[in-house]
């Protein structure tokens, strides 16, 4: 095309036919056709949806979606309120007409969604602001006892007045009296019955309050009370122990711990030893002061006394009789240091391990002799040198170590000249003599032999006649008491114990 605007004839080839060469596009427009090209296949593959569902979509208005756990929560809280509505529905038709209806409240789901958005009529909440039965301000009376005139005057004695009056007091019982609900209910209680019911929770509490007294200031079984606890504790803080392990051995009296010793600054405390605490309740051995009351060395302080001091006697009398076996050398516990009730004592053991009784241990033919003999020697010693019988001697009380016979638990020991004494030893020679014979020691002699052979007495034995021999000793017991008296004075005083430190009493 020429620059008039008309169109110039191409001249024609002599050599043939000329073909028309392909029009050039610029870069712009390929990288456009690329991109439209592309966008189409996407759009093959992922077809735009034209019609969505309108259920499975949320308005923005409604809730925020963004957060799976929000969505989490929405779905569950459906789920409580079809929960609720249904159980609404079971308890309506549980109940049906009945005056007496039973709540599933319960039951329900605990779950913070409002009940704003729920209607009245799907939710009937008990307004409780006016509940007859609400412990609240009681209805005041006039003066002259009664409202209303004619036929329709009401006293303050009206039995449904007061029935209602009686129910609503029930609240105010104590927390741990089971009043139940009386909501909704029309219940009446007549007069008699409600002072029946405050006069039981009354009742309840005082026994409660006892037993819990009872419990906080009383040792127990393989345990010790708070003032039991705070002894141990100041024991060592003030260095006489290191630590206190555990209890190792409980009996009707007493209970027994495995603790480190410390230092004392009188004499050097051994490095293993025992508290004993004694029990200061009764239960369990209810005739222990048959064992003190009438022992001459404490007859003056046991009348003085009260029940949880007596209790600490006990533990001080043991620690004499074991100052006085020691002074005998006779094979026993000794005795560190007395605080009230508590008695600290050598371990008779080794690495914790306490020895065991002569009821727990089989020994050969030759060792039971021995132990026998020993035995035997022991009570002997006991009742000339030490002037003292044990009381309650048997296998129990006797323990096996280093290979000869160890005697504990003197706190009833008495004295010979005790009142019942005599009575006293021929028991404990009826246990030695058949605890050995049943372990076949054929040397073992009688209850009324090994009698005599302690004591010197030579009681007269008529084909071993029980009652005969008890009746000679009870007339010894009366001589002997008889002559105590007219003497007046101890036969053995405490002074000549030679006893350990004994803690003062800062607070009784």
């Amino acid at each position: 095309m020429d620059q008039t605007g008309v169109s110039a004839e191409v001249p024609k080839s002599p050599w043939g036919s000329v073909k028309t060469g392909t029009p050039s596009c610029s870069l712009a427009d390929v990288m456009s056709e690329q991109l439209a090209k592309q966008l189409d296949d996407e759009n093959t593959l992922f077809p735009e949806r034209k019609d969505p569902v309108p259920d499975l979509l949320l308005s923005e208005d409604t809730c925020d979606t963004t957060s799976d756990l929000v969505l989490a929560q929405m779905l569950q809280m459906q789920f409580d309120r079809e929960y609720d509505d249904q159980l609404r529905r079971e308890e309506k038709k549980f109940n049906g007409d009945s005056k007496v209806s039973i709540s599933f409240e319960n039951y329900r789901k605990v779950h913070p969604y409002e009940d704003s958005d729920s209607s009245e009529d799907e939710v009937d909440w008990q307004d409780t602001r006016h509940d007859p039965y609400k412990a609240d301000k009681p209805q005041t009376t006039p003066r002259r006892g009664f409202v209303g005139k004619g036929k329709n005057i009401t006293t303050k004695h009206d039995e449904v007045i007061c029935g209602r009056k009686n129910t609503a007091r029930m609240d105010n019982f104590a927390p741990e009296i089971h009043v139940g609900d009386g909501l909704g209910m029309d219940l009446k209680l007549p007069n008699q019955v409600f002072n029946s019911l405050k006069q039981h929770c009354y009742s309840e509490q005082r026994r409660s309050a006892r037993l819990h007294e009872k419990k906080e200031h009383s040792t127990a079984e393989q345990a010790v009370d708070p003032r039991t606890r705070l002894l141990m504790f100041k024991m060592v803080n003030s260095g006489v122990l290191e630590n206190i392990n555990g209890c190792i051995s409980t009996g009707k009296k007493s209970v027994v711990f495995h603790a480190n010793g410390g230092s004392l600054e009188e004499e050097p405390v051994p490095n293993e030893v025992v508290l004993k605490v004694f029990k200061t309740t009764l239960n369990d051995f209810k005739n222990r002061d048959r064992y003190i009351k009438d022992d001459y060395r404490f007859i003056d302080r046991f009348s003085k006394l009260n029940p949880r001091k007596i209790i600490r006697l006990w533990a001080e009398k043991e620690m004499h009789n074991l100052c006085r076996m020691k002074k005998a050398e006779i094979p026993c516990p000794q005795a560190v240091l007395l605080k009230k009730h508590i008695l600290v004592m050598s371990f008779i053991g080794e690495d914790h391990v306490p020895a065991p009784k002569l009821k727990d241990i089989m020994l050969s033919s030759e060792d039971m002799k021995a132990a026998y003999f020993q035995v035997l020697h022991m009570m002997q010693q006991l009742y000339q040198k030490c002037k003292l019988v044990h009381a309650d001697l048997s296998e129990y009380n006797m323990l096996w170590h280093q290979g000869k016979v160890w005697l504990i638990d003197v706190s009833q020991s008495v004295e010979p000249t005790h009142p019942h004494g005599l009575e006293f030893l021929l028991r404990d020679c009826r246990n030695v003599a058949t605890f050995f014979r049943k372990r076949g020691v054929t040397e073992a002699m009688t209850m009324y032999e090994l009698f005599n052979a302690v004591t010197g007495l030579n009681l007269s034995i008529c084909d071993e006649d029980e009652a005969q021999f008890v009746a000679q000793i009870v007339a010894l017991e009366k001589n002997n008491e008889d002559h105590v008296q007219r003497r007046g004075k101890k036969t053995f005083p405490i002074s000549e114990d030679v006893d350990p430190p004994l803690k003062p009493d800062v607070a009784d």
